[in-house]
């Protein structure tokens, strides 16, 4: 089944808005481990986990925001939402599971060869910045979960 560019655009930014609501759901999630842990676990959680997914958060945001405006396509703002209550742990396996979602779902879209059909050099670049920056987030988190609490 062929299909227009315009509706390639809109399939192609609708796969990194959901990424990015991933990526914004799992800060919330650090957000509240952060409120659980002591000053210690909270600084490094805030040095190691916080500071690398705000910045595939941020762009993951201009890379939906810029491609949108090339193409006058509508926009949207990201908002992490507030989560559950759960212990430190919970939370940061809850995040380290929306990070997992949101890589699969980048992953799947650069597979899908539509970054190449319908997207630019732009588009693409920050697309592997934001998956990589998430693998950092990601083994930043199993190895700060392995020492939380000790």
């Amino acid at each position: 089944m062929a299909y227009t560019n315009a509706e390639a655009r809109r399939q192609l930014l609708d796969a990194v808005a959901r990424a990015t609501t991933d990526i914004g759901a799992a800060l919330a999630h650090l957000g509240a481990a952060y409120e659980q842990v002591d000053e210690a676990a909270g600084d490094r959680l805030e040095a190691e986990l916080f500071r690398p997914l705000r910045t595939a958060f941020g762009q993951a945001q201009r890379t939906y925001a810029t491609y949108a405006r090339q193409h006058a396509l509508p926009t949207r703002t990201f908002a992490a939402r507030e989560p559950p209550v759960e212990s430190a742990l919970e939370a940061i396996e809850t995040a380290a599971a929306a990070i997992a979602r949101a890589d699969v779902e980048l992953a799947e879209l650069q597979d899908s060869m539509l970054p190449v059909e319908v997207g630019d050099p732009a588009l693409r670049a920050g697309l592997t910045r934001v998956r990589q920056l998430l693998a950092e987030a990601a083994l930043r988190m199993r190895a700060f979960t392995r020492t939380l609490g000790r």
